[in-house]
């Protein structure tokens, strides 16, 4: 039977959210704080640097350096290149299995609640996820398919998820978010014990998902300069649908530009400050309701649907 063994916890990939940076420092000063007794638990720093100069990152973002190749080539030279490195071998200590799961935690300037991020629809993220969603129905879940090594720090692991939580301006906290971040950290690791011990019992038999469909980059003129913000009736809404024709963006000269999809999406991470160097003004997605099977046993942590 299979179990989690070794959980990380892990805040400041991007050293100007604040908020996890905090929670790790508060955790890391506080271990009893995430001592359950069936599994080990690591609170981890990420950029070091950056968060001492309170900046995303340093040269590069560190969040997109754990594919597997940039993690055996042996010629990159970056600070965040070499800290993915070494943050990886932190995740699998000497004698030890590589952690089970890996809880990546981020803040967004976008009106983005308390969403857990998932990278995969293993029956067992979907679970933790519903059980969550149930205990907070401020809980909002994302889906994110990606490969395991796929440059996210949340991909080293089958059972890596991210907190995504905001709107929270970059270098600030909000002691609302921060409060409601830690308990939601408390409850996944009661969750993790529970499942360890056998006990969990599904709460909720459906579980309502975005599931990303792609992005969309503010309009560009040939110098790559923007040429229209977020449109007022869009921004602050995400997670509300888009309908073809709807206003998404407003130029300088106050002309809307319309959404020219075919079909209803579901903007997330809208006007998010860190995506405008990424080429995105927002993610779109799909809005699906799952049905949730009811819990029998332990999963295999090595078989992914």
């Amino acid at each position: 039977m299979n179990r989690i063994n070794r959980v990380a916890i892990v805040g400041g990939s991007h050293g100007n959210e604040l908020t996890g940076v905090y929670l790790v420092k508060k955790f890391q000063e506080n271990k009893n704080l995430i001592i359950r007794p069936s599994f080990q638990t690591l609170a981890l720093l990420g950029n070091l640097k950056a968060i001492a100069k309170g900046r995303r990152y340093i040269e590069k973002d560190l969040n997109r350096c754990f594919y597997s190749q940039d993690l055996l080539d042996t010629t990159v030279s970056t600070y965040e290149d070499l800290r993915a490195k070494e943050i990886k071998q932190l995740l699998q200590s000497e004698n030890q299995e590589f952690v089970d799961t890996i809880i990546d935690l981020h803040t967004t300037t976008a009106n983005m609640g308390l969403c857990i991020i998932l990278g995969n629809q293993h029956p067992f993220l979907l679970k933790l996820a519903a059980d969550l969603s149930a205990n907070n129905p401020l809980v909002k879940v994302y889906i994110h398919e990606q490969q395991k090594s796929s440059g996210f720090l949340r991909s080293l692991c089958n059972f890596g998820f991210a907190i995504e939580v905001g709107a929270v301006p970059q270098g600030i906290l909000n002691a609302e978010l921060f409060q409601q971040t830690e308990q939601l950290i408390y409850n996944i690791l009661d969750y993790f014990e529970e499942y360890n011990q056998g006990k969990n019992s599904l709460k909720n038999p459906t579980l309502t998902v975005y599931k990303s469909i792609g992005s969309i980059d503010y309009p560009r003129n040939e110098a790559g300069e923007i040429q229209a913000m977020i449109h007022p009736q869009l921004q602050f809404k995400d997670y509300e649908p888009l309908h073809p024709g709807d206003p998404i963006f407003m130029t300088f000269a106050g002309e809307e530009i319309l959404y020219q999809g075919d079909s209803i999406v579901y903007p997330i991470f809208i006007n998010e400050a860190a995506y405008y160097e990424k080429g995105i003004a927002m993610h779109i997605s799909t809005k699906e309701l799952i049905q949730i099977g009811e819990f029998s046993g332990f999963y295999d942590f090595d078989d992914i649907v």
